[in-house]
């Protein structure tokens, strides 16, 4: 697996209708973490990449099921 792009990480974000806060909490770091990786000061690890979408996929299978 890749390591996201600032992008990718706020437009995934998006579509899940999610915070910095509640992403962050999401994959168990702090939100400042949250905006370096939005904010391209930091690169996202992979393994944090995919458990977001794996999260995330969740998230947004039960607002797409209500």
């Amino acid at each position: 697996m890749k390591t996201p792009t600032q992008e990718e990480i706020k437009t995934r974000r998006a579509l899940a209708s999610l915070t910095q806060h509640a992403s962050a909490a999401l994959v168990r770091v702090d939100l400042r973490t949250w905006q370096k990786w939005e904010g391209g000061e930091r690169k996202m690890h992979p393994g944090f990449w995919h458990l977001f979408l794996l999260e995330s996929e969740a998230i947004i299978n039960q607002k797409n099921a209500e």
